[in-house]
C-alpha cells in the first residue's frame, strides 16, 4: 500500500464523499445533532468508502432486503440500492432530517426500490427483511427492543437473517457480545480505509439463530 499522510488520506475521502453524492444525486454530508438526545445519537454517514467495503464484502445481494436503523439522509439505503441492487429501507425518527431523506429520495438518480419512513425503530414491524445496518444509531435500551423484534421476526418466518454493526461502541459490544439469540460470524475490517489503526473501524456481522 503507498504512502499516505494524514492530510491526504483525510482530503481523499473528502473528494470520495463529494463525488458520491453527485454521482447518486443525492446530499448526504455533514454531521448533525440537532435533535440528538440521551437515547437517539447525533446523525453521520458511514463514509463511502467504508460502505464500498461493506459492498465487496459479498455478505449482500440483489436478493437481500435492508433495513438502516437511524438511516438519517439516506446514505447507506441509496448507496447498497445503486451498487448491489437491494431492497432497502430508511428507519429515521427526526422528522426534520426525515424531509432531507425524502429530498434525497425524489433526486435519487438509482432505482426507486429505497422507502424512507419516519418513525422511532421501536415502532417499526419487520416483515420479510432479511439484513440489518446501525452505526450507533441509538441506545443500547432502544437497541434491545429492535434485536427483539428482529428475533421474534426470525422465529414468525425463518431465514437467514444478518445484522451489521459499523464503528461499534463499548456498550453495543459487550450486550451483541453477550445476547444470546445472536451469532457473531466475523467482521469486514476498515482500519486501513484510515489513518490510526483505530480498532473501531470495522463492521462486526452477527446472525439469528
Amino acid at each position: 500500500m503507498p504512502f499516505y499522510t494524514n492530510e491526504v488520506y483525510i482530503l481523499d475521502i473528502k473528494k470520495n464523499e463529494t463525488e458520491w453524492d453527485k454521482k447518486l444525486k443525492i446530499q448526504t454530508n455533514g454531521r448533525d445533532d440537532y435533535g440528538a438526545d440521551q437515547y437517539h445519537f447525533p446523525y453521520e454517514p458511514t463514509t463511502y468508502v467504508v460502505l464500498e467495503r461493506l459492498a465487496e464484502s459479498g455478505y449482500l445481494n440483489t436478493e437481500n432486503k435492508l433495513v438502516d436503523y437511524g438511516c438519517g439522509k439516506g446514505r447507506v439505503g441509496f448507496y447498497l440500492n445503486y451498487v448491489i441492487g437491494c431492497y432497502t429501507i430508511g428507519i429515521e425518527y427526526d422528522k426534520r432530517i426525515c424531509e432531507y431523506a425524502w429530498q434525497n429520495q425524489k433526486s435519487y438518480i438509482g432505482k426507486k426500490s429505497v422507502e424512507i419512513l419516519c418513525m422511532n425503530a421501536e415502532d417499526y414491524e419487520i416483515e420479510n427483511a432479511d439484513s440489518f445496518y446501525f452505526f450507533n444509531p441509538f441506545s443500547v435500551e432502544i437497541l434491545r427492543t429492535v434485536i427483539g423484534q428482529i428475533r421474534n421476526s426470525y422465529y414468525s418466518n425463518p431465514r437467514q437473517m444478518r445484522l451489521f454493526f459499523y464503528y461499534p461502541n463499548d456498550e453495543y459490544v459487550a450486550y451483541l457480545m453477550s445476547e444470546n439469540v445472536l451469532e457473531y460470524v466475523g467482521e469486514i475490517d476498515c482500519r486501513d480505509l484510515f489513518p490510526g489503526n483505530n480498532e473501531r473501524e470495522r463492521i462486526m456481522v452477527f446472525e439469528v439463530f
